[in-house]
């Protein structure tokens, strides 16, 4: 099935390698290809106005990042998840923003909490004022602690889970529901890191992600394997 076209241009602020790399995941994780979906090489690169080659270089880094599949002489494919994906991505997930909280605690500032305070009153101010109550993307908590953290290995590492997430997500059209409940256990973490307690920290954390995790199964349908579902929709970001 060819992917919809949608009228895209490049960005001007990056390299021209880089430009068709971002317009590119932005048209996966954004639902313009479908997940399962097979990429029309030709059809993609006239609506960009650009030649195959650096298209097939954004293609090769995508599915190093694990959001696309490519498959000798049938092309590629928009990524699609199994149970054991979920579950394999959420281990990792949970040992990268588990030390991702040491480090934090070592390192993380006055200021940097009350900065992590701030972003959590604005969250919390967007999604009463939102309609569907979702999670503002653009408000990453995750991604945040993790740059306060200060390693930038581990923020390329973490991004690329939270991308994998968020196109599984993409395949289910129910909304997110539990967003302010997500904020609440964000601020209570926040409270924890500030008495630099990190047995307590890693703990709350473990927890969360494991709601986040069953959470996640059950918006896409799939089996809990014997756990309680936290509810029948995920966050935009927990």
């Amino acid at each position: 099935m060819s992917e919809p076209v949608r009228s895209r241009s490049l960005p001007r602020n990056n390299t021209f390698s880089q430009a068709t790399e971002t317009v590119l995941r932005e048209m996966v994780l954004d639902g313009t290809i479908a997940p399962g979906a097979r990429l029309n090489e030709v059809s993609i690169a006239a609506q960009l106005g650009i030649s195959r080659g650096p298209l097939r270089e954004a293609i090769q880094r995508l599915s190093s990042e694990g959001l696309l599949t490519v498959i000798s002489h049938r092309g590629a494919f928009v990524r699609t998840f199994s149970r054991q994906d979920i579950v394999e991505l959420y281990e990792l997930r949970c040992a990268l923003e588990l030390h991702a909280v040491r480090l934090a605690c070592e390192r993380a500032t006055d200021e940097d909490l009350d900065e992590l305070d701030a972003m959590l009153s604005d969250t919390e101010s967007r999604i009463r004022e939102s309609s569907a109550h979702a999670y503002p993307q653009e408000l990453d908590f995750h991604l945040r602690l993790v740059l306060v953290a200060g390693n930038q290995a581990l923020m390329r590492a973490a991004q690329d889970v939270q991308r994998q997430l968020a196109l599984a997500r993409s395949m289910s059209a129910k909304r997110p529901m539990r967003a302010r409940a997500a904020v609440i256990e964000h601020a209570d973490l926040v409270a924890v890191l500030r008495s630099r307690d990190v047995e307590q920290a890693t703990l709350m954390m473990s927890r969360h992600l494991d709601h986040s995790m069953h959470s996640a199964l059950s918006v896409l349908g799939l089996p809990q394997d014997g756990a309680t579902e936290e509810s029948d929709t995920a966050p935009d970001s927990e």
